[in-house]
């Protein structure tokens, strides 16, 4: 059955990008997350659409790679260095806060109890470090997306 739209219940639109339940591995062809196994999460497209021009990295190279949340081009922690090092404004914040918000989730749950990893709260503070977040927010956002 199909829903006005035209799609399958639960399908989404391959211009929606919504790390939550798709991945692109082929660009127009969603496809359905696997907890099992790594997975390319792109982040840059989201970022892409404000990015100031002068930006001079290639962002789609630094994805998040599933279960362990490493960059997919330089194995940084991620978000890695090159993400970190952009150079923030308003518009750009609030595009980052809607990408980075649908990582929060899952990071959340392939990394918390994980020997030497972080907490929950220091995987908030790692995927919104563009904001100013205090040990009690991070607290608070953690218990909200467990």
């Amino acid at each position: 059955m199909t829903h006005h739209t035209g799609r399958e219940p639960g399908s989404v639109a391959p211009e929606r990008l919504d790390a939550k339940r798709t991945v692109r591995l082929d660009p127009g062809k969603p496809e359905r997350l696997d907890p099992e196994k790594a997975v390319r999460l792109d982040a840059g497209e989201a970022a892409s659409a404000v990015r100031p021009a002068d930006v001079p990295v290639d962002l789609d190279l630094h994805c998040a790679g599933r279960p362990a949340w490493r960059c997919t081009h330089d194995g940084e922690p991620f978000p890695c260095p090159t993400w970190r090092a952009l150079p923030l404004d308003d518009s750009l914040r609030a595009v980052l806060l809607a990408a980075f918000t649908l990582f929060l989730r899952p990071a959340i749950r392939d990394l918390r109890g994980q020997p030497d990893g972080p907490t929950p709260p220091e995987i908030v503070r790692r995927f919104l470090w563009f904001l100013p977040v205090t040990d009690e927010e991070a607290r608070a956002v953690a218990l909200r997306y467990r």
